[in-house]
């Protein structure tokens, strides 16, 4: 299972540099805006690249964000530019900026500890609000990675430019965080409907205070909806916490829960996904988990307070054996 988690580290992949701005786009020197006393807000922007047609790429940039004092960030809005496929921002223990877009590994600073993630986006325009007495802390001048999946599926080069802003909130009473949830084991042969799961994922008791604020599902192409609910063990049906009718692949809801909700005493997560494969070649071998845009996931990821620290966790039913395990 260990080797499993270092996989998905590597398989949640997805010219110039980056540039970063105060938040009413100011002169790309850092800083923030929002007037004399008021909230202040960062932003910083990976691109524009040029993606020529037929490219799917991961890369990264590792840059300050110009906040000259420490930062309680309260809210995080995303946009993604064309050709975005999906967008990690982490917070990193970096000291080198890297501007220009350098090719990397996805969540390889949660697993070694170098930092940990603040927001997925795989929306278009995607707003993470966190509840009242909520944020993320930030050092001065924090060092920010911004991990880029992007894909060109058209006939076209197109440029791509997308940011992240960052505002803060003054009321800071809790420290966000973030877990990431999901099972690998995916086959889906052509001309089919498959659905994997429900699956149950227990979490370890120190979650017994967490609450949970945010949820949102992730998979690629085929995929048709992803379900989550809270179970008190492997037998419960548990309360839904992510049914989101319509479900959209590329543009995937987050649901926020306020008040936020616990999990059971020993309890966990029970979750399930669906998917179509519409290809009518029934000696195309079967799409399964991978990296590119072109494979498949099973994921959701779930913002809560107060902080146990960014872990990604995995179940698995693989050779008739269930298990399931965190990153440390």
């Amino acid at each position: 299972m260990r080797t499993a988690l270092i996989l998905v580290t590597a398989a949640l992949v997805g010219c110039n540099g980056a540039t970063k701005s105060p938040g009413n786009g100011g002169n790309g020197n850092g800083g923030g805006s929002g007037g004399s006393g008021g909230p202040q807000s960062y932003s910083l922007t990976f691109g524009p690249i040029l993606v020529p047609a037929g490219t799917e790429n991961t890369q990264c940039i590792v840059q300050r964000l110009g906040n000259p004092t420490p930062l309680h960030v309260g809210s995080v809005h995303n946009s993604l530019g064309t050709a975005s496929h999906h967008m990690v921002v982490y917070r990193v223990n970096d000291t080198t900026e890297q501007t220009t877009p350098f090719a990397c590994q996805p969540f390889q600073d949660t697993v070694t500890g170098n930092g940990n993630p603040i927001i997925i986006s795989q929306k278009s325009d995607d707003l993470l609000e966190m509840p009242a007495g909520v944020a993320y802390t930030l050092d001065a001048n924090q060092m920010i990675r911004i991990e880029m999946h992007y894909i060109n599926a058209t006939t076209s080069d197109v440029m791509l430019t997308s940011t992240t802003t960052m505002t803060e909130v003054t009321d800071y009473q809790n420290e966000a965080s973030f877990l990431l949830i999901g099972d690998m084991d995916i086959s889906i042969p052509s001309n089919s409907d498959v659905t994997l799961g429900p699956v149950f994922l227990p979490l370890d008791p120190l979650y017994a205070d967490a609450n949970f604020f945010a949820i949102t599902g992730h998979e690629h192409r085929l995929g048709t909806d992803v379900q989550v609910a809270t179970a008190a063990s492997a037998s419960d049906n548990g309360a839904m916490v992510y049914d989101v009718p319509n479900w959209i692949w590329s543009e995937p809801a987050t649901v926020h829960h306020d008040p936020a909700f616990k999990l059971a005493p020993g309890g966990g997560f029970r979750f399930s996904c669906k998917w179509h494969n519409p290809n009518p070649d029934a000696s195309a071998p079967p799409v399964v988990f991978g990296e590119s845009a072109n494979d498949e996931m099973c994921f959701f990821w779930a913002y809560y307070y107060p902080s146990h620290g960014s872990h990604v966790c995995l179940h698995s039913d693989a050779n008739g054996m269930s298990s399931n395990r965190c990153s440390k």
